[in-house]
């Protein structure tokens, strides 16, 4: 029973550290922007140009070891591996729960958001499962015996996960589980649809006898049905507390909005466009790929020229700071403005390139593999 339990917890640590590794290895761009919200938290900003490197190692190691542990290579290591790994990460999000200063861990990316109570809990029910494990860990036998074997098996299992890792990295994520991916329509995404739910909230009110001095807190329901509210010797003192009871409807984009440099909105105006248009994003320019940005600048001007195919720009630095960088690399598309969290949300690159029509995402490509014209020309403009 004993060695029952023992390789039924590693099955379950093991795939899990496996999972969540892959999950975030999928889109370690977006795992690095939750590690500076850490960092701002911690005061350890300096580190925020080196979160994308620390995100690719940390779900390395999650990959490494929980297929260490299914295999029962180098159990020792591995036990106070995850030992410590689970404290660092049961230390962050009771942290962030309790301080509420996260309000996404992180833990499964954006395919499972979780509160940073939920991931604190999650994070707790690990901790004593390995804490047995690490317990038993001596008991735990390598399915391969050969150390030649394992060596081999450790190596493979390094490249392949720090390769994914880096792969997503270059080429953008695998699954995209972002609003923002192909096939998603943009426009309704931002709306509420009719009669969706709403959020509940419930108003507790402290009240105060002015006769006796007595205090005593009521619900707005309460307020109103006890008709204290109609007894002029008790008043409502203070604020009012307002408490969420239910999370209604929410919109998956709630966040974007795009400008030109005087503040004007032209959300339906590039969101809705009927016929294909490129939107370049580019959120921060200067980390912003210059070799990138030339050659979508040579296929915007193609597009142009052919096919009349609207081009827009979208980044988040000032009206001053972009019109120098159009300037300098010779840009030929509009330059509109948003901020940068819905940006980075896009597209996982910098710059990265979405395809739209009548709002929908038709494609997107990072700077690194992007289409040629040719490709683009075929594929889309020529059989619109």
């Amino acid at each position: 029973m004993k060695k029952a339990l023992l390789n039924l917890l590693r099955a379950i640590v093991g795939l899990l550290f496996i999972f969540s590794g892959l999950i975030k290895a999928n889109d370690p761009l977006g795992f690095g922007y939750k590690l500076q919200e850490y960092f701002e938290v911690f005061h350890i900003a300096f580190l925020n140009d080196y979160a994308t490197v620390f995100a690719i190692l940390l779900c390395t190691i999650e990959i490494v070891l929980g297929a260490l542990l299914l295999l029962g290579i180098r159990s020792r290591n591995v036990a106070s591996g995850l030992l410590l790994t689970i404290i660092f990460f049961t230390f962050l999000t009771f942290y962030s729960a309790f301080f509420e200063v996260v309000t996404s861990c992180g833990c499964f990316g954006d395919a499972i958001p979780l509160t940073p109570w939920q991931s604190f809990s999650k994070d707790i029910v690990l901790l004593i499962m390995i804490l047995y494990i690490y317990n038993k860990r001596t008991e735990i036998m390598p399915l391969i015996s050969s150390e030649r074997a394992q060596n081999w098996i450790l190596g493979f299992i390094v490249l392949i996960s720090l390769g994914f890792g880096l792969y997503t990295y270059n080429f953008l994520p695998i699954l995209d589980f972002l609003p923002y991916k192909i096939g998603n329509n943009i426009p309704s995404l931002m709306i509420m649809p009719p009669g969706a739910p709403q959020d509940v909230y419930q108003i507790t009110y402290t009240l105060k006898n002015k006769i006796t001095g007595e205090t005593k807190s009521l619900t707005d329901k309460e307020y109103l049905s006890t008709g204290i509210w109609k007894d002029k010797n008790w008043e409502i003192t203070g604020d009012p507390e307002s408490k969420l009871i239910s999370k209604g409807f929410e919109v998956k984009i709630k966040d974007l909005k795009i400008t030109d440099s005087q503040g004007t909105d032209y959300n339906t105006e590039i969101l809705e466009n009927p016929y294909y248009n490129l939107v370049i994003v580019a959120y921060d320019l200067s980390k912003t790929d210059l070799i990138g940005i030339g050659n979508l600048n040579a296929i915007a001007i193609n597009a142009a020229e052919n096919f009349n195919i609207r081009t827009v720009f979208l980044t988040s630095n000032s009206a001053q700071d972009a019109e120098a960088f159009s300037k300098k690399n010779k840009l030929v598309m509009e330059i509109f403005y948003a901020d940068a969290i819905p940006l980075k949300s896009m597209v996982r690159a910098n710059p990265g390139v979405l395809l739209l029509k009548n709002g929908t995402v038709i494609n997107k490509w990072h700077f690194r593999n992007l289409p040629s014209y040719d490709e683009l020309s075929k594929g889309y403009f020529s059989v619109e």
